[in-house]
């Protein structure tokens, strides 16, 4: 990308297993520990946590853009975006499952938002083919 317009730079050291990751910029700071399925304590975050809360802050901003576009008021949506590591061919590889809930909505206009903004969001495109991603409407 030529013209980014945001940049952030993260730092790590010591990888899961009782790393710490930390931004250059400062501001934030992580303690990172293996999840008990992974075969550690679960008492530190791992990546998944950090990719889930990531892209569902912003698939909640892409349905919000989309709504916008589409004059449709969709300020009450919540989004929950589950993230899986699991074991593949090659060695380990990520799922994910997206869920979009607006109140008071016709199921219908969820589904269609909900579509429209997994084209959108820079998350969804950065994964998409990459790993499987479900998309459930919920309520």
């Amino acid at each position: 990308m030529a013209d980014a317009l945001f940049t952030t730079t993260a730092i790590s050291k010591g990888g899961r297993a009782g790393g710490k990751i930390a931004l250059a910029e400062g501001g934030l700071w992580i303690h990172t520990e293996h999840s008990k399925g992974l075969g550690g304590s679960g008492e530190g975050t791992n990546p998944e946590q950090l990719f889930a809360l990531g892209w569902s802050n912003c698939f909640n901003s892409a349905v919000l853009f989309v709504a916008t576009q589409k004059k449709i008021d969709a300020s009450k949506a919540v989004v929950k975006c589950e993230v899986g590591i699991g074991r593949e061919e090659g060695g380990l590889g990520l799922s994910a499952k997206l869920t979009l809930a607006i109140p008071d909505m016709d199921r219908a206009q969820v589904q269609e938002l909900i579509e429209a903004a997994h084209q959108v969001c820079p998350y969804s495109k950065a994964t998409r083919n990459n790993i499987p991603v479900e998309l459930i409407v919920e309520g």
